[in-house]
């Protein structure tokens, strides 16, 4: 009897330091298989496996040339970050440094950081050991802005200040200015995020708010169709997507591509990450700095 009892306080014993566990170090938890959530807080959602028409259609206003349609297929579901990285999240992983440390509440996206920024930040997040992280190709982003729509945005054909944050430059795009003291937000920068609404699955911020840095170098389009696509290692730049709080509404289209030197860091762009537990993970082999002329689209 005495055995049993014994062993009974030490199951006990070894449940509660569990729960203490868990309670003030929570672990990475799905809450269900389409929701991912690490341990700094960065939310994750499944999205399908599918097909879709990549780029504009030419009667699509303000569209480009490098825009050109063609049929993509992603073969395997993925997961995207919610949101764009926040402040909060960078500071987790890269800390907070004393002088000229990036300034702002925790829930602000983190700008200011370069394509080579993002790939130490992903190196050091790795070092979770929870799965893989790594930035979405250009066919990923554009695959989970559109999230099934055809249209110029994932909501429609044409956008205002209530859809997306833009036109937010006291200086160059007054469009959404009163807009955007009606809601309390600061002038000449970006929102928080999940202050607009999320498109139909649950994406955050895919228009506007800021540029996203991708995985691919700039390319021309494929003009065949074609399965899980990837820039070949051949430009000097590197893609940028979604437009942002700087300029016109127009650069908030879901197939607006713009592109800039990996070492640019700008004041409206950012980015958003893909996390997964394959070993399919691009971007390890590639060159640490581009060689050639440099060159950038559209500033900031």
């Amino acid at each position: 009897m005495y055995n049993m009892k014994d062993k009974f306080r030490k199951v006990s014993i070894f449940s509660i330091i569990i729960f203490l566990l868990y309670s003030f170090f929570p672990f990475p938890t799905f809450g269900s298989e389409k929701i991912f959530r690490n341990s700094i807080g960065m939310e994750f959602v499944l999205i399908p496996a599918g097909s879709f028409l990549m780029g504009s259609p030419s009667y699509e206003l303000y569209r480009a040339d490098s825009e050109g349609q063609h049929r993509v297929t992603i073969t395997k579901p993925f997961y995207i970050q919610t949101t764009e990285v926040t402040l909060k999240q960078w500071w987790a992983i890269m800390g907070k440094k004393l002088f000229g440390r990036r300034k702002g509440p925790d829930n602000l996206p983190v700008v200011k950081i370069s394509w080579y920024d993002c790939k130490k930040f992903i190196k050091k997040l790795n070092k979770l050991n929870e799965e893989k992280y790594r930035l979405p190709t250009e066919a990923e982003w554009e695959y989970a802005c559109r999230a099934g729509s055809t249209t110029a945005y994932s909501w429609g054909n044409t956008i205002d200040c209530h859809n997306a944050m833009y036109s937010n430059n006291s200086k160059k795009s007054k469009e959404c200015l009163n807009f955007v003291k009606s809601k309390g937000f600061a002038i000449d920068r970006p929102a928080p995020v999940k202050s607009y609404p999320p498109n139909a699955w649950e994406l955050y911020d895919m228009h506007g708010n800021v540029w996203e840095w991708c995985q691919d170098w700039w390319s021309d389009y494929p003009t065949t169709a074609v399965a899980d696509p990837r820039s070949s290692d051949q430009d000097t730049a590197k893609v940028r997507r979604g437009g942002s709080w700087f300029k016109h509404g127009y650069s908030c289209r879901s197939a607006n591509r713009t592109f800039a030197h990996p070492a640019s860091r700008f004041q409206t762009t950012g980015f958003r990450l893909i996390w997964g537990k394959e070993a399919d993970w691009i971007g390890d082999e590639e060159r640490e700095k581009p060689t050639g002329f440099i060159r950038e689209q559209d500033g900031p």
